[in-house]
């Protein structure tokens, strides 16, 4: 029952992520418990003189929670126009400043310019290695490469403002979730692999939209379904199990 709960509160929180930019849907990983060996497969048969039996007989104990991992399936495009929505096509995240020197990514590419001109994500992370956008551009462009430009009125020549870079990682699903569509870096991820969007296995950056969580609504309510009904089942054995002892108890009666 404990197996199923925490299955159904990892459903619960894939359903709520349905529509946050950039979510990775989280899969719980369970595994059977030790068995109680009443006959071993193999032992000497009591009916038939030399000859083993060909199998056991175990009883299970129930199961256990292993691992919630994450499924970096890539989500649908969704096209907004806005100069500062990027999405990544392929491998990657945005790496971004937290506080302390420590880096965050992100597969969630809604930026917006600070004061300073700086392109932050909406919780005011600086996107590293920063691209400062000046106040007088009027249109931003971002190549596939991540080679940011913008266009300055009198000027017919874009200026260059700098380069995005992506991080991947050899193993992303050891990312530690941090919450505000972050990840931090872990031992069981391996460093940050970063450079160009198109370059070293890196994905390619795509202006004016964003991409959705990779969360399939039907497919989550059906697994939630089931696991409600086993959770129902799980609770009816305990009851069944109570039932029998309590007859059992009265026997002597």
């Amino acid at each position: 029952m404990r197996a199923q709960q925490t299955r159904i509160d990892v459903l619960a929180n894939n359903l709520a992520n349905a529509t946050t930019t950039g979510f990775k849907r989280s899969r719980a990983e369970f595994e059977d418990l030790i068995y109680q060996n009443l006959r071993r497969a193999g032992t000497q048969a009591i009916q038939a003189a030399g000859t083993r039996t060909a199998t056991g007989i175990q009883v299970g104990t129930g199961s256990r929670l292993i691992s919630v991992a994450k499924e970096f399936k890539q989500g649908a495009f969704e096209r907004t126009d806005n100069d500062l929505d990027l999405a990544i096509e392929g491998d990657g995240f945005f790496r971004l400043q937290l506080q302390g020197g420590q880096f965050g990514y992100t597969r969630a590419g809604t930026f917006h310019r600070d004061v300073n001109g700086n392109m932050v994500t909406p919780q005011g992370y600086i996107l590293d290695p920063p691209v400062t956008v000046p106040q007088d551009v009027v249109r931003l462009f971002v190549s596939v490469n991540g080679v940011v430009e913008g266009q300055v009125p009198g000027q017919t020549t874009a200026q260059n403002l700098g380069t995005i870079e992506l991080s991947r990682f050899s193993n992303p699903e050891g990312l530690e979730a941090a919450g505000e569509n972050l990840y931090v870096e872990t031992e069981a991820s391996g460093p940050a692999i970063s450079g160009q969007p198109g370059l070293t296995s890196l994905g390619l950056v795509r202006q004016g939209f964003l991409e959705q969580s990779n969360v399939d609504v039907v497919r989550e309510l059906v697994t939630l379904i089931q696991s409600q009904r086993a959770y129902e089942i799980n609770a009816q054995a305990i009851q069944t199990a109570d039932a029998m002892l309590q007859v059992a108890g009265n026997l002597k009666r």
